[in-house]
C-alpha cells in the first residue's frame, strides 16, 4: 500500500467476517475499501486450524454465505480443507483479491478527531480510512496457559491452531491438553499414530454423535440444476436449531433428554465403567459448547491412550505433573486450550476518541450496542462482537445480520452527508447490554453449573447471543439514529494572516 493511502472502508481480517463484509460493501456500490489480513492468504481461523480431523459442528449447507451457496459440498459436515476452498473461491467470485492487503497485521488503529478519520499502522505501512470494520473473529489468536516450567520441556510444544505438520508423531509420546472442539477431533486422528497418547482433562465434555456422511453425487446434481433446493436444505437446517433454542435460553430443564443421548453415546464405546465415570460431566448439556464426534469415545477405549482427570499444572523436564498429583513423561505437548475471546488481543490496538483503548474501555467486561459499536469508538463497528456468539447454530447467520446493520451504517453516513461520524451512546450501549444480560439470567450458559469460555474473567457471559438468529437479525435491520451521537468535525481557527475568525475543518 502507498504511504498515504486513504480509504472508504478498511476491513480488517478475511476470514467469513472480513470477507462477508467486503461482498456486501461491493454490493452497496462501494469499492473504495481494503481488506487487512495479517497472513499469506485468506480463510481466518479455517486457515489457522488444519490441526488433523479439523471439520465444522455446523452442517455445510447451513454453514455457507446465503448468497453464495455451495452445491459441490462433499459432506454433510465438512472438513478444514473444503470450507477454506469455499472461501478462496468465495474471494475470485466476488472480485476481493485487488481490496486485499496480505502481510499486513494491523498494529495500531487510532481516531484522528481533527481529521475524522482512523490512523492505521500495518506490518506493510500506514492508511487512513474513514470507516473501520474489525472482522478479526474471537477464534483467532491461540491461548497457552502459563504452566509453571513448560519452558524446560525438551520436546516439541505447540497450540492446535498453529500444528506442526513437519513434527512426525509415529510412536511419540504425546499429551494432549484440553477436551475442547479441537482436543476431540485431534484425539481419534493421531491415536493410532502415537506411541502412546494422554489427555489432560480438566472439565469433561458433552459429546453427541456425529451424523457426518458423503453428500451423493445425485444429491449435488440436484443441488447444482435446482439451486432452490438448496435453499430448502438450507431453510430445513435452519428452522431445526431456530427450534431448539428455548431449551437453551428458557427452559434448561428440557435438555435432560439430550443428556441422555450422549451418555448412550458414551456407554456404546467404553466400557470401562472407571473411565465412563471420568468422562461424564456433572453439569446441564449446553453449559459448555455440546461436541459432535462419533470417534472420540472409541480413541478414549483403545489401550495406547490414558485419561488424566485433571488439568496440566506442572512440568518438570519430560514429565508432566497433573493437578491432582499424576506423573506423565511426554515428547509431545499440544494444547487444544481455545482462544483469547473474552480479551481479544486486537482491542489493545484500537485507540479510541479519549485517547483510550477499546481493551481499557471493556475492562469491565465486553460490550456493544447491538454487538457492534462501543462508546467512544467512532465509525468504528465489529463482526462478531460481544454476545454475537451461538450455541447450537451457524455463525453465518449472525455475520450476515451484522453485515445488514454495516450496510445501513454507511447508508445513514452517506444521507448525513458531508464529514460524518456516529458514535454510539453509553445509555443505548448500557441499555442494550442490560437487555442482554437480563436475558442471559435464565440460559443454561449461565444457570448449566459450569465455568466455560463464554464467561470473562468475572463470570459475566459476554460472548453468546441468549437469542434466535431471527430475533437477531430484527434487531440488525437498520441503524437506530437516536442510540448514535452524530459527529462532526469542530470549526478550528484560520491560520494568522487569513481573513475571518474560522474555518470549516
Amino acid at each position: 500500500m502507498t504511504e498515504h493511502e486513504h480509504v472508504r472502508v478498511a476491513v480488517v481480517g478475511s476470514g467469513f467476517g472480513g470477507l462477508g463484509a467486503a461482498v456486501r460493501l461491493r454490493r452497496e456500490g462501494i469499492t473504495d475499501f481494503v481488506v487487512l489480513e495479517r497472513a499469506a492468504s485468506v480463510g481466518g481461523t479455517w486457515r489457522d486450524n488444519s490441526y488433523p480431523g479439523c471439520a465444522c459442528d455446523v452442517p455445510s449447507h447451513l454453514y455457507s454465505f446465503s448468497f453464495a451457496p455451495n452445491p459441490r459440498w462433499p459432506r454433510t459436515f465438512s472438513g478444514q480443507p473444503h470450507i477454506r476452498a469455499y472461501l478462496e473461491h468465495v474471494t475470485d467470485t466476488f472480485g476481493l483479491r485487488p481490496h486485499i492487503r496480505f502481510d499486513s497485521e494491523v498494529r495500531r488503529m487510532t481516531w484522528d478527531a481533527q481529521e475524522f478519520r482512523w490512523e492505521i499502522e500495518t506490518a506493510s505501512g500506514r492508511l487512513t480510512a474513514d470507516v473501520v470494520v474489525s472482522a478479526t473473529g474471537p477464534l483467532s489468536d491461540p491461548k497457552i496457559p502459563d504452566i509453571p516450567g513448560l519452558d524446560s520441556f525438551p520436546g516439541k510444544v505447540f497450540h492446535s491452531a498453529r500444528w506442526d505438520h513437519d513434527h512426525d508423531l509415529t510412536g511419540k509420546r504425546v499429551a494432549m491438553i484440553g477436551t475442547g472442539a479441537s482436543a476431540i477431533q485431534i484425539v481419534p486422528a493421531i491415536q493410532p499414530e502415537a506411541g502412546r497418547l494422554t489427555l489432560f482433562q480438566r472439565t469433561p465434555a458433552w459429546v453427541m454423535p456425529r451424523m457426518d456422511r458423503a453428500i451423493s453425487g445425485p444429491e449435488r446434481l440436484l443441488h447444482r440444476t435446482l439451486p432452490v433446493t438448496t435453499r430448502l436444505r438450507r431453510g430445513v437446517l435452519w428452522g431445526i436449531r431456530e427450534l431448539q433454542v428455548q431449551a437453551f435460553t428458557k427452559h434448561p430443564e428440557e435438555l435432560g433428554f439430550v443428556e441422555q443421548i450422549a451418555k448412550r453415546n458414551m456407554a456404546r464405546a467404553v466400557k470401562d465403567p472407571a473411565l465412563r465415570a471420568k468422562l461424564t460431566p456433572d453439569y446441564r448439556i449446553g453449559c459448555k459448547r455440546i461436541l459432535l464426534s462419533s470417534e472420540y469415545y472409541p480413541a478414549l477405549a483403545e489401550p495406547n491412550v490414558d485419561v488424566v482427570a485433571s488439568g496440566l499444572s506442572e512440568v518438570r523436564g519430560s514429565t508432566l505433573v497433573a493437578a491432582d498429583g499424576t506423573e506423565t513423561e511426554a515428547d509431545v505437548i499440544v494444547f487444544g486450550t481455545g482462544f483469547h475471546v473474552t480479551d481479544m488481543p486486537i482491542a489493545e490496538r484500537v485507540v479510541g476518541a479519549d485517547g483510550h483503548t477499546l481493551a481499557e474501555s471493556w475492562k469491565g467486561g465486553m460490550q456493544a450496542l447491538r454487538g457492534a459499536t462501543a462508546a467512544g469508538f467512532p465509525n468504528f463497528m465489529t463482526v462478531i462482537g460481544p454476545n454475537t456468539g451461538l450455541g447450537n447454530s451457524s455463525m453465518i447467520l449472525m455475520i450476515e445480520s451484522q453485515l445488514n446493520y454495516l450496510a445501513d451504517y454507511l447508508r445513514q453516513l452517506r444521507v448525513l452527508g458531508g464529514r460524518v461520524a456516529l458514535d454510539a451512546r453509553p445509555g443505548a450501549v448500557d441499555a442494550w447490554n442490560h437487555r442482554v444480560q437480563e436475558r442471559m439470567k435464565r440460559t443454561v450458559w449461565n444457570t448449566g453449573g459450569c465455568t466455560s469460555w463464554y464467561l470473562d474473567a468475572s463470570g459475566r457471559n459476554t460472548t453468546i447471543w441468549p437469542g434466535t438468529t431471527a430475533e437477531f437479525r430484527r434487531a440488525t435491520r437498520r441503524v437506530e439514529l437516536a442510540e448514535y451521537e452524530v459527529l462532526r468535525p469542530l470549526a478550528r481557527q484560520a491560520p494568522a494572516g487569513q481573513r475571518g475568525a474560522e474555518v470549516s475543518a
